[in-house]
């Protein structure tokens, strides 16, 4: 009788896309059934409200149908700061830092699936550059904790301010946008430090780890790649704009702006200006805010923030290859041309799928929130839908009065969002090629 082979096992193969979906889902039911444990919450919610909030720290949006600081113990908020960070820094990111820590080295299958998923060229790069993105959050988090807990230390005891500064810096610096006040950060929109402290972890969180990790090296403009020449120059192009559009359009708002100083109207434009890159953190009422400043939010939340970043969104990088796209297609030009380098087709055509594929996720979900919620406004539904799909978690008020079906259509956008970008981006990197070349032909445009 043959003795069976113990030491042998069956090894699932499951893609890069499966893997990484199935790893979301896994984090999301984890968290549902931990944070409808009795230690975790202290007033009654129900099964739907524990997989929206879990469903939303993983995909790092910051919807919520419940007040975080009121419905959840401390037990429940360090599960919900928990899934912040597994979802800010990306399930394949954790997967591959255990599998580091559990064997000398990876093989190469490993190896390309950790390249696909941080979108690193180099297969030498992908252990270098994972550990960076796990010691990076760690030293922006810590700075940003004790920062926020010495401000919050003339307003609570120790313990709640530094618990309170730990949670706000995870979630500012995943773009998490959880608060465990129930105006948000409205309570503070004049104490400088607070605000300019989150919207920093958020600015940052939000610029890519690839980009932090060349700045560090390089040190120079002259010396940093294209890439993060082109983020660096596109966010800060696009916060200041915003900032002076918005402090304008809501300068005369008495709801907003004009109630404030001439200080406090700066620090608010500027935080409302940068929070759409992903965060989720309001310190204006957003439903006060006038329609044009609200269009500027939704086109701020669709742009979104650097790739391989916390932030959501299409990312400014797909942004601006569009932009000069047609700006090159306009002037008649041979070759799409940035920082006098050329770009790719393959890449121009990746950057409109990414365009199409979460407009059509905003459509879809707009048109579903418009059938299931007749009584609510036009403008309400689409801020939401957009702030779902972008993984944003702004909302003008109207999360908690949607109905069950209306919450998973939401959770299915920020479920879609989060992943949709990131699975292209892996079936892209394996091309399929036909060996048949078809004929040429003509189509009418525009």
């Amino acid at each position: 009788m043959k003795t069976p082979d113990l030491s042998s096992h069956h090894t699932v193969n499951l893609s890069p896309p499966a893997l990484l979906a199935l790893g979301f889902l896994g984090l999301i039911f984890i968290g549902s059934l931990l944070l409808m444990l009795p230690i975790a919450h202290q007033q009654e919610i129900s099964w739907l409200d524990a997989i929206f909030t879990a469903t939303s720290a993983v995909t790092i949006t910051g919807l919520s149908v419940v007040n975080v600081g009121e419905a959840y113990t401390m037990f429940g908020q360090i599960i919900i700061m928990f899934l912040l960070q597994c979802g800010g820094l990306g399930f394949m990111t954790f997967a591959i830092l255990a599998v580091m820590s559990l064997v000398p080295g990876m093989g190469l299958k490993q190896q390309v699936m950790a390249q696909e998923s941080i979108g690193q060229t180099s297969l030498k790069k992908v252990s270098f550059t994972i550990k960076a993105v796990f010691l990076y959050s760690l030293f922006f988090e810590a700075i940003g904790t004790m920062i926020l807990t010495l401000a919050w230390l003339q307003d609570y005891p120790l313990g709640d301010a530094l618990f309170y500064a730990a949670f706000y810096s995870v979630s500012a610096f995943n773009n998490g946008g959880f608060s465990l006040f129930p105006n948000s950060l409205m309570s503070f929109s004049g104490q400088y430090l607070v605000t300019f402290t989150i919207s920093m972890l958020y600015i940052i969180g939000g610029i890519g780890f690839l980009v932090l990790m060349d700045v560090k090296k390089h040190k120079r403009w002259s010396r940093l790649s294209t890439n993060s020449k082109l983020i660096l120059s596109t966010i800060l192009g696009l916060n200041l704009g915003a900032f002076i559009l918005l402090w304008i359009l809501e300068a005369s708002n008495p709801q907003t702006l004009g109630i404030l100083s001439l200080g406090d109207q700066a620090l608010n434009a500027w935080f409302h200006a940068t929070v759409p890159r992903s965060s989720g953190f309001n310190s204006l009422p957003l439903d006060q805010m006038t329609d044009a400043s609200t269009l500027v939010t939704m086109i701020l939340m669709f742009i979104g923030g650097g790739s391989l970043s916390t932030a959501g969104g299409i990312k400014v990088g797909t942004f601006i290859i569009v932009l000069i796209s047609v700006i090159s297609f306009l002037r008649r030009e041979d070759e799409i041309r940035l920082f006098n380098h050329s770009i790719s087709e393959t890449t121009t055509f990746k950057a409109l799928a990414v365009v199409c594929i979460t407009a059509g996720l905003i459509i879809m979900g707009f048109m579903s929130l418009l059938i299931l919620e007749p009584d609510h406004e036009f403008l309400d539904l689409l801020f939401e839908t957009v702030s779902a799909a972008c993984t944003v978690g702004l909302s003008r008020g109207v999360t908690e009065e949607l109905q069950p079906a209306s919450l998973i259509i939401l959770m299915l956008l920020m479920y879609a969002g989060r992943l949709g970008p990131l699975t292209l981006a892996y079936f892209i990197a394996t091309p399929k090629k036909s060996r048949l070349k078809h004929p040429l032909t003509e189509i009418q445009i525009g």
